[in-house]
Formats: structure tokens, C-alpha cells, sequence
């Protein structure tokens, strides 16, 4: 039996936070290395440019449809039990993913990875918050976390690349295995198991609305090219998503505990760390879709080689994430969010002049502002969604981060790839129809710029020590520090 430690000890403190972050590691993963198998799944399965779309969101789209009820239910019935439940069938997922034979089997299977990977990252993190009780040690440790996020995602094309070329696309998946397993024996071991004080009721009818708008929504972008624009399909599916759209802040305005509590967007720092998050990982979706596919199919390089294009991206998130932890914890978010907002735009703005053959002193750099944006801006997201919100409730907070994390990057990959895609025989081919692309890239990240400026205020830091005011449940001295870090 797995032994209970009500007050772990720093050595032990940092052994959750490592297995946690091990958790969240082979999840982010799994959110990129995906990409880079793309052109060999197309090659092998025989898919059309729409099928990739959804190898990519049907991942995504449930992880983000099933964060906050994994939240909740993990608040109510045990933290430890549905992260270990969810470890188990992630790896499950990842085993079916392997021995997919077909683009439809493939994409089912996707849906149960996803299914394991939403009862543990929000979770992973609620226990971090619930180990971590010192506010400045709890900083710091989603400053870590924070950065995993970064480099899990930066690692992805390259690990990828390695695995596809040896081993074959299902090799990606093969991966998981072992070290969703280990992850799975860790916490048994070692994870104490905890509950929220009072655990929040479950919200049916807004679950159920979060998975029209995000399901019929993105179904519609992603099949609307090849469908029609006005068959009948697609308004339909585009009339459920805006139903739920226009239902969904009604019923949860109703509810006594709300899926998600409307009262938490009146703070400035989380309403924009859950805009910003959206608006990064729609940005990296869109990079990852249209990169690899340029890479390989445009300029005919193996999927080792088009990793390897890609290790400015990735060394720069590895250097910046964990450094973007420490200038939060220190500092607060403003820089690490200006200067991730000015990287991504960059990035975006040199892609616009994209070619068959552009040189490195084009590529290059493009891919290493990329990196540096987004490896900065994972830790001040997670700090701004959590500072503010109730600690009991944790599950729920971390969850929404998450969400809005998984909606951007499912977004980016409909939007941005049905835009290219549509365009190319307009365009002459599918290189100069990347650029409409690249300029939705640059648009993101000037935005993230812009909610850089503005949420990280001192009228914003008022916004959000009126909105923790609200809730009773939230000790004072940790609200006070909550703000403090938003400043």
C-alpha cells in the first residue's frame, strides 16, 4: 500500500515536483513530436491534409474539452488516485497509437491519450501547489514546471526526427510507454495523496457546452474546404459551436460552482494570461503544422534533418524557460511576456518572406525567435492563471491554464491550416500560401506583446486582488503574495 506524508520534507518536495514535471514532459511531448511524424503518417496511412489536422486536434481538443472536469473530479475523490488512473491510460493510448492500422483508428486513439493526458497535467499541478505551501518555494516550483512545458514542446521535432528515421513513425509513440510506466511506480511510491477541503460539485451542462463549441468548432474550420463553406454539415456544426458559445457564459453565470467561474476573468492578469496562452500555442500549432510540412515536403529533407532545422527553436526554449521561471519568481511577468511577444512577432515577420529555397541566414533566425518567445512565455502564463485563484480549488485553476493552452494550439492548427491549405492553388503552391499563415503568426504575437503591456499594471494587480478578495477560501497571506507576483 502507498504510505500518506501529510508534511513531506524539502528533499521529498522536490521528488513530487520532479515526478510531476515527468508527467508533464511525456504529455507536451506528445503535443509536438507528432508534427514531424506528419509526412510519413500521410505517406504510410494514405491522409489528406485534413486527416493530419486531426491527428494534431483530436489530441488537443479533448485534453482541452476534459482539463477542468479532471480538476474537479481529482479535487473530489483524490488527487494521487486520478493521476496515477490517468498515467496508466495515457501509456494505454500511446500502446493502441503504435498499432493504428488506419488514419481513423489513429485518430480514436489519439482521443484516449488525451483522454489519460487531461486527468494529469491540471492535477500534476494541483499537487504541486498543495506540496509547495511556502509562497516563495511555490513560485518557484511552477516557474520549473512552467519551463517543462517549453521544453517538452521544443524537444518534440527533435526527439521526433531521431525516432522516425530509425524507427518509424509508430516509435513516437513506443516512447510513452516506459516512461509513463515509471511515472506510474514514482507516485505509488513516493506521491502523498490529498483532497480539496471541499470539493467543487461537477457541472454537466457546462462540460457538455465546452465540448459542442470545442468539438463542432474546430470540426467545422478543419472540414469547411473540403465539405463547402455552406453544405449543410458544416452550418450545422457551426451553428451548434455558436449555440454553445452563446450558452455557455449564460449557464455558467447560474450555476452555483460553474465549470468555469466567470468571477476569475474580472482580473486583468488571469483574464490575460488565459488570452496570451491561447494566442502563443495557437501560434506554435500553426509553426509546427506549416514548418514541418515545408521542411519535408517543400525541401525534401528527412525527418531527422528537419529536426535538426529546428534545434535553434529548441535550444533557445531550453535556455529561456527555466530562465523565464526565475525572472517571474523574482521579478514578475511584465518582461518575459514583452519580450515573448516581441520573438514571436519577429519570427512570424521574416516567415512572410518565406521560399523554396531561403537561405539559413533566414531560417535560422526565424526558428531561434520562435524559441526564445515561446520558451519565455510558459512560466508568467501559468503564474498570472493561478495567482488569485483559490488554493483549494487548485485542480480547477491549473486547469484552465491548461485548457487554454491545448485551445490555442487546436485553434492554430484548424486556422492556420485551413488558411494554407485553401489558399495553395490560389497562392502557386503551398510555400507562398504560407504566408498568410505566417502573417496570423505575426498577429499572435504582437498580441501577446500587447497583453504583456497592459495586464501586468498596477490597475491590473487591482483587478486581481479584488477578484481573490471574493473568494473566502483563500488565506490571506498567500493572497497577498499572489498579487504581489502579478505586479
Amino acid at each position: 500500500m502507498s504510505r500518506t506524508i501529510t508534511a513531506p520534507d524539502r528533499r521529498h518536495r522536490l521528488l513530487i515536483l520532479a515526478i510531476c514535471c515527468l508527467s508533464l514532459f511525456i504529455v507536451g511531448l506528445d503535443n509536438t513530436v507528432v508534427n514531424i511524424a506528419l509526412p510519413a503518417i500521410q505517406h504510410d496511412l494514405d491522409a489528406p491534409a485534413s486527416g493530419l489536422q486531426w491527428v494534431i486536434d483530436a489530441y488537443t481538443l479533448v485534453l482541452a474539452s476534459l482539463l477542468m472536469l479532471s480538476g474537479s473530479v481529482a479535487d473530489r475523490i483524490g488527487r494521487k488516485r486520478v493521476f496515477m488512473a490517468g498515467l496508466l491510460l495515457f501509456v494505454l493510448g500511446s500502446l493502441l497509437c503504435s498499432l493504428a492500422p488506419g488514419l481513423g483508428w489513429l485518430i480514436a486513439f489519439r482521443a484516449v491519450q488525451a483522454v489519460g493526458g487531461s486527468m494529469m497535467n491540471p492535477v500534476a499541478m494541483s499537487i504541486i501547489t498543495n506540496t509547495f505551501t511556502d509562497p516563495k518555494e511555490r513560485a518557484r516550483a511552477i516557474g520549473v514546471w512552467g519551463g517543462v512545458v517549453g521544453i517538452s514542446m521544443a524537444l518534440g521535432p527533435l526527439i521526433g526526427g531521431f525516432l522516425v528515421d530509425t524507427a518509424g513513425w509508430p516509435s513516437i509513440f513506443l516512447i510513452n510507454v516506459p516512461v509513463g510506466l515509471a511515472a506510474w511506480l514514482l507516485t505509488f511510491r513516493y506521491v502523498p495523496e490529498s483532497r480539496a477541503p471541499r470539493a467543487r460539485r461537477l457541472d454537466p451542462v457546462g462540460q457538455l457546452l465546452m465540448l459542442l463549441l470545442l468539438g463542432c468548432g474546430t470540426a467545422a474550420i478543419i472540414e469547411g474546404p473540403g465539405h463547402g463553406w455552406t453544405s449543410p454539415g458544416i452550418l450545422v456544426l457551426a451553428g451548434l459551436a455558436l449555440g454553445a458559445l452563446l450558452a455557455f457564459p449564460f449557464w455558467e453565470r447560474r450555476v452555483a460552482e460553474p465549470l468555469i467561474d466567470p468571477r476569475f476573468f474580472r482580473s486583468a492578469p488571469f483574464a490575460g494570461a488565459t488570452v496570451t496562452a491561447v494566442c502563443a500555442f495557437a501560434a506554435l500549432g500553426g509553426f509546427l503544422f506549416l514548418n514541418t510540412l515545408y521542411l519535408q515536403n517543400v525541401r525534401h529533407y528527412s525527418p531527422v534533418v528537419a529536426g535538426l532545422w529546428t534545434l535553434p527553436m529548441a535550444g533557445l526554449t531550453l535556455v529561456a524557460a527555466p530562465l523565464s521561471g526565475r525572472i517571474v519568481a523574482a521579478r514578475g511577468p511584465r518582461l518575459p511576456l514583452l519580450v515573448a511577444g516581441a520573438g514571436i512577432t519577429a519570427s512570424g515577420l521574416l516567415l512572410t518572406r518565406l521560399t523554396a529555397d531561403s537561405s539559413a541566414l533566414l531560417l535560422l533566425p526565424a526558428y531561434a525567435l520562435f524559441g526564445l518567445g515561446f520558451g519565455l512565455v510558459n512560466a508568467p502564463i501559468t503564474n498570472s492563471a493561478v495567482s488569485g485563484m483559490p488554493l483549494a480549488q487548485a485542480g480547477v485553476a491549473a486547469a484552465v491554464a491548461s485548457t487554454s493552452r491545448q485551445v490555442g494550439q487546436s485553434l492554430g492548427v484548424a486556422v492556420i491550416g485551413t488558411v494554407v491549405t485553401s489558399a495553395v492553388a490560389s497562392a502557386g503552391g503551398f510555400t507562398p500560401a504560407t504566408h498568410a499563415g505566417w502573417w496570423i503568426v505575426t498577429g499572435l504575437g504582437l498580441t501577446v506583446l500587447l497583453l504583456g503591456l497592459v495586464t501586468t499594471t498596477s490597475w491590473a494587480a487591482g483587478t486581481a486582488a479584488r477578484v481573490a478578495a471574493r473568494f473566502d477560501q483563500l488565506p490571506g497571506g498567500v493572497r497577498e503574495a499572489s498579487v504581489e507576483r502579478l505586479r
